[in-house]
């Protein structure tokens, strides 16, 4: 391993490139750190329409961008990317240890994100569909197509009627989203693409724990989205607990069971592992750090964590920052100012910009102080702030016209099963 540094800067490393990650490394003063950003993907996603991508109404390549190509640009010249899986980080040897290099660093964030969350049903992990990743994405919608072409031919009533049902498990932003969008396929595509299926035999079950949906939103908003998922004809069911899915059954706490060969889970989330090797501070409850006002790992000096892995409480929030966009956003750049000008660091205190969600076009809803309001214009609202946020003007521009193109006609180029072909049996080694 190189320790060599003769620049003079100091070593910032940057374990994450999504939201929090890339605002670090676009506001921190590259005059005062050598800045490095490892990531398990060559790409920032962008999380907010990973759902999209399942229901095949835009491509992959719209929602991500190289992360090489971002590393150019004016704010973020003079940042170096890795690609690789960080296993952990030695605090006692001050490395990060990926799984092809040991990088040395005088202060390192990780912002590395979240994964899925099966409260303790780790058999879920190789059965169900989830939505935490472009991949993940890819192959929920290959599965939905897959379900459909079967079922166009299929003549076993009992096997038709479970290719056709699909469960979505939880009832936050995501499975809300999710839950819409296979409701407009059910309504508007079902008919036209599938002649031989009856949308009355598609059948997209919402499944809830808690007795209303988008708990973190207001009540108004989620008297809004159960309304318009219902005109977009989805089985809503509240208060309602999955125990189990064995076989093509999923089973309910109360007894319940629905037969499917589909079944999403947006349930939860949990901060993604990494180990911290040379000290006792391990993540807290859902795999996330408890970090301090400065979004430093309480008890280690030049370790920090942001975004969805961090978890910095005060009297608002006493269990933590929601794990969105918007505080990874705004603990990177915080968190730089810091970096920039530790003599006069300001504590951390995140300001609450709104919530939405969509439920198909048209329909949304959006929560913004003590402000609430949904149908068309939340929907434009909706649509405006993601084009913003997305990276790249090639990436803003595909996607408006995907979205004006399917707005118009319900016609989209993308439902096609596309799977990458086998590998070569060979395995790429680094020493």
């Amino acid at each position: 391993m190189d320790t060599q540094h003769t620049s003079g800067k100091r070593r910032l490393v940057i374990i994450g490139g999504g939201f929090g990650g890339l605002s670090l490394a676009k506001h921190i003063d590259k005059r005062r750190w050598d800045v490095r950003i490892i990531d398990r993907h060559n790409y920032h996603s962008f999380a907010p329409l990973f759902y999209q991508v399942a229901a095949s109404e835009l491509g992959p390549d719209s929602i991500t961008f190289p992360l090489r190509r971002e590393a150019r640009r004016r704010r973020m010249r003079g940042c170096l990317f890795d690609m690789g899986e960080v296993r952990a980080v030695d605090v006692g040897r001050r490395v990060v240890v990926t799984d092809c290099e040991e990088v040395p660093y005088d202060a390192v964030v990780i912002a590395a994100g979240a994964t899925n969350n099966f409260f303790g049903m780790d058999s879920l992990r190789d059965k169900v569909y989830t939505l935490k990743s472009v991949p993940e994405a890819i192959r929920c919608r290959n599965a939905a197509l897959e379900r459909l072409e079967r079922a166009a031919f299929c003549t076993d009533p009992a096997m038709r009627r479970r290719l056709l049902t699909f469960v979505v498990v939880g009832g936050g932003p995501t499975g809300v989203e999710v839950a819409g969008a296979l409701g407009e396929a059910k309504r508007y595509v079902v008919r036209r693409d599938y002649p031989r299926i009856s949308p009355d035999e598609v059948r997209v079950v919402l499944c809830e724990g808690s007795d209303r949906l988008l708990r973190t939103m207001s009540g108004r908003s989620s008297a809004d989205a159960l309304r318009y998922l219902r005109e977009l004809m989805v089985d809503v069911r509240l208060a309602k607990t999955m125990k189990s899915y064995e076989g093509s059954t999923v089973t309910f706490a109360d007894g319940e069971s629905i037969d499917t060969e589909t079944v999403i889970w947006t349930a939860g989330i949990s901060g993604s592992p990494l180990e911290l090797r040379g000290t006792d501070v391990k993540a807290g409850p859902g795999g996330r750090f408890a970090i301090d006002e400065y979004c430093r790992l309480e008890g280690l000096d030049d370790v920090y964590a942001i975004g969805d892995i961090a978890c910095h409480t005060d009297s608002r929030y006493p269990r933590g920052c929601p794990q969105l966009a918007q505080p990874a956003i705004q603990q990177g750049r915080a968190l730089a100012r810091n970096l920039n000008r530790p003599e006069h660091a300001r504590p951390f205190s995140y300001r609450d910009k709104g919530s939405m969600a969509t439920i198909g076009r048209n329909r949304a809803v959006v929560d913004m102080g003590r402000l609430h309001f949904g149908g068309w214009a939340a929907w434009m609202a909706w649509m405006l702030v993601h084009l913003v946020t997305l990276l790249g003007m090639r990436n803003k521009l595909a996607v408006l016209l995907n979205w004006t193109w399917s707005y118009f006609n319900h016609s989209t180029s993308l439902r096609m099963i596309l799977k990458p072909a086998e590998k070569p049996d060979k395995h790429f080694k680094t020493e």
